[in-house]
């Protein structure tokens, strides 16, 4: 945890959720979908470390660092992208008390949206899938051109959609907004635009990843605790 000085949590009128590894636990979908993306292009099978990095940042970035060729990267997205659209993104679940934390930060008056590297279809299609759409005021993704994939890119993207305007931490920062996210993907891309990051340990992120928050939550509770300024 770092020594990062905010206000009380309940104090940010605007929270942005990651989706995979923070609402929905997405392993068994996304696996499914890598692991046929690289048979498809004749790569061997992935080690369990490879699995458990794939999850949080943008895909096609997963494939390059394994040395594809450009031709071989596009092959893998597409079958990835077949997969997941088939079935893949059925191959999920809610974690336990997620729909309980949504519901009440909205009913308290809190604005939600989502910020995820997944494709923004796939977003709300399982957001809305489990019910659980209502509860944001936007829900934002990667683009399916790959025009914006980056974290930073997405959270610029629903912080627009929003109204609001990203300023960049070096330009004093975008104020009133809370990150929640499981990865240092979610950290380090909030933390370009001066935004605080809670990271949930349920997800797929390490220790390491945590402590480069300024605060962590073990469960649903915790934090739905945090945010209507119980703890």
């Amino acid at each position: 945890m770092s020594a990062v000085t905010t206000p009380p949590l309940d104090r940010f009128p605007v929270v942005l959720f990651d989706l995979d590894g923070t609402i929905t636990d997405s392993a068994p979908g996304i696996h499914g979908g890598f692991r046929h993306a690289l048979a498809t292009v004749g790569h061997p099978e992935p080690t369990e470390a490879m699995l458990a990095s794939v999850i949080g940042p943008p895909m096609v970035d997963t494939f390059r660092s394994l040395g594809m060729a450009p031709a071989d990267v596009d092959r893998a997205i597409a079958a990835y992208i077949e997969r997941y659209d088939a079935t893949g993104w059925q191959e999920n679940s809610v974690y336990e008390g997620m729909d309980v934390v949504l519901g009440k930060a909205r009913a308290s008056g809190t604005r939600l949206a989502v910020a995820t590297s997944k494709s923004e279809r796939f977003a709300i299609r399982i957001l809305e899938h489990f019910g659980l759409a209502e509860h944001f005021e936007f829900i934002g993704g990667a683009s399916d051109d790959g025009t914006r994939r980056a974290k930073p890119d997405v959270i610029a993207h629903s912080l627009t959609s929003l109204g609001i305007t990203p300023v960049l931490a070096s330009d004093g920062g975008t104020p009133d907004v809370l990150m929640i996210g499981d990865r240092d993907h979610d950290v380090l891309g909030a933390a370009k635009y001066g935004i605080p990051t809670v990271v949930v340990e349920w997800g797929y992120g390490s220790a390491e990843e945590a402590r480069q928050a300024f605060r962590s939550v073990s469960s649903a509770s915790e934090l739905g605790g945090l945010l209507d300024g119980r703890h």
